[in-house]
C-alpha cells in the first residue's frame, strides 16, 4: 500500500508561482514513474506532467510546457511540480500519482486557485 500526501497548493494571482509537493510513504517507489493530473471545476481530470523512475524523462501536457517543471527526489520519495506564469485556467484540484502498473496510486488532491 501507499499513501500520497500533496502540499503547496493555495491561492495565487495570475502570473504567480506555486510549488506542489507529493510525498509517498508506505514503501519505496524509486522504480516507478510519478506525476500529476488535475481537475478543473466541471471538467474531467486531465494529465499535467510525469517523470520517469530515474528522472531522465519528463512529459508535459502542451498547455503546461515551458511553464511547469516536474522533478523528483528519491531520498524523500517525493515528486515536485513547479508552476510558473500561472493562469486562471490552471485553477483546479491537483492529484499526484504513482504508476506502479497494474496499480496506480493517487493522492487526495490539493486545490490551486489562480485569480485574475
Amino acid at each position: 500500500q501507499a499513501q500520497l500526501l500533496e502540499s503547496g497548493g493555495g491561492l495565487v494571482q495570475a502570473g504567480g508561482s506555486l510549488r506542489l509537493s507529493c510525498a509517498a510513504s508506505g514503501r519505496t517507489f524509486r522504480n516507478y514513474a510519478m506525476g500529476w493530473f488535475r481537475q478543473a471545476p466541471g471538467k474531467e481530470r486531465e494529465f499535467v506532467a510525469s517523470i520517469s523512475w530515474n528522472g531522465d524523462s519528463t512529459y508535459y501536457a502542451d498547455s503546461m510546457k515551458g511553464r511547469f517543471t516536474i522533478s523528483r527526489e528519491h531520498a524523500k520519495n517525493t515528486v515536485y511540480l513547479q508552476m510558473n506564469s500561472l493562469r486562471p485556467e490552471d485553477t483546479g484540484v491537483y492529484y499526484c500519482f504513482i504508476d506502479s502498473r497494474p496499480i496506480t496510486y493517487w493522492g487526495q488532491g490539493i486545490e490551486v486557485t489562480v485569480s485574475s
